[in-house]
C-alpha cells in the first residue's frame, strides 16, 4: 500500500500570517512605548526579532503606514511617525465621539459581572492615586478604556479607537506622568464607571466626552 505523501509545512516566516504577526508585534511595541517617535525601523533587524522574512516585515510596515503609525521616507526607509500636539488634539476630538458612543453602549450592554469588574477597577484607580503611583495609574487608565470598548460590543468603534489611540500613545504616556494629572482625571474616570454601573447611557456618554475634553485641554497646555 502506498504511503501517504506529507506535504512540507509552509515557511512560517513568509505569507499573510507572518505579516500579521509582525503587524501585531510592531503595534504592541508602539503602544508600549518601546519604539520612540522618529525612531528608524530597520527591516532586517526587526525581521530577525519577530521571526519573519524581510518581505513579510516590509508588508507589515506598509500596513502600519496606512494606519498612520509609521512613515516611509524616500531612500531612507521607515520610521515611527511623529505626531504633533495639534494632530494629537485632532485625534482626541475624534476619540471623544467614539469613546462617548462606547461608554453609552457599555451602560446598555454590560453584564452584572462586567459592572463588578469596572467597580473594582475604579477602586484600584483610587488606590493608585492615593499611593502616588503614576505608572500603575497609567496602566489602569488604559485598561479602563479597553474594557469600556470591549463591554460596549461596538466593534467598529473599538477598532477605530485602537488605531487612533496607537498614534498618540506617547502623548498619553507623557500626560499620565505629569504631576497632578492623575488627581484631575481620577474623578472623570470614576464618573464613567459610575454611569455604566448605573446603566445610564446618557450620563456615560457625557462623562466620557467630559474626560476627553479634559485630555484635550491638557494637551493644549503642553503646547501653550
Amino acid at each position: 500500500m502506498a504511503e501517504d505523501v506529507v506535504e512540507p509545512a509552509a515557511d512560517a516566516r513568509e505569507g499573510a500570517a507572518a505579516t500579521q504577526r509582525a503587524v501585531a508585534a510592531l503595534r504592541t511595541a508602539l503602544l508600549n512605548g518601546d519604539l520612540a517617535p522618529g525612531q528608524r525601523l530597520v527591516e532586517g533587524e526587526l525581521a530577525d526579532n519577530y521571526g519573519v522574512s524581510r518581505a513579510s516585515l516590509r508588508a507589515a510596515l506598509i500596513d502600519l503606514t496606512a494606519e498612520g503609525l509609521v512613515e516611509r521616507i524616500p531612500n531612507r526607509g521607515a520610521r515611527v511617525r511623529i505626531v504633533t500636539v495639534a494632530e494629537a488634539v485632532a485625534i482626541t476630538e475624534c476619540r471623544m465621539v467614539l469613546e462617548g458612543l462606547c461608554a453609552a453602549k457599555a451602560a446598555e450592554r454590560a453584564t452584572d459581572e462586567q459592572r463588578d469588574v469596572l467597580t473594582d477597577l475604579g477602586d484600584q484607580l483610587q488606590r493608585a492615586v492615593a499611593a502616588a503611583d503614576p505608572m500603575k495609574y497609567s496602566a489602569l487608565n488604559r485598561e479602563l478604556h479597553r474594557l469600556v470598548r470591549e463591554f460596549s460590543q461596538q466593534t467598529v468603534a473599538a477598532e477605530l479607537l485602537d488605531r487612533l489611540g496607537a498614534q498618540i500613545v506617547r502623548h498619553q504616556f507623557r500626560l499620565a506622568l505629569r504631576p497632578g494629572r492623575p488627581q484631575v482625571s481620577l474623578p472623570e474616570h470614576l464618573a464613567i464607571v459610575d454611569a455604566i454601573v448605573r446603566r445610564d447611557p446618557d450620563a456615560a456618554e457625557a462623562a466620557a466626552r467630559a474626560h476627553l475634553t479634559s485630555v484635550i485641554q491638557a494637551l493644549q497646555a503642553v503646547e501653550g
